[in-house]
């Protein structure tokens, strides 16, 4: 049951991943290419952690790709709100 559940939600990071990519090509905004492959990021993560049977915090390389992923929703929500102001972009 555990691992039917881990794979819907590494499908729905897939789907949410797809979602933002398709945005991305109508706008070419960077936002959307940014959560795009950060949702890919994190759908990986479950899949590997879910591979390498990693069910607990305590697996730290388990959860590297999700803190990448974190990292770059962050990075782009910065970059986002610090380039709108400016002329030109």
């Amino acid at each position: 049951m555990i691992d039917f559940l881990a794979g819907a939600v590494t499908l729905g990071y897939f789907v949410a991943g797809a979602f933002f990519l398709r945005f991305w090509r109508r706008t070419h905004d960077r936002l959307f290419l940014a959560f795009g492959a950060a949702f890919f990021l994190l759908a990986l993560n479950q899949g590997i952690a879910t591979f390498l049977e990693a069910g607990d915090e305590r697996t730290v390389y388990a959860y590297a790709l999700r803190v990448l992923g974190f990292l770059l929703i962050l990075w782009a929500i910065v970059e986002k709100n610090i380039t709108d102001g400016r002329p030109g972009h």
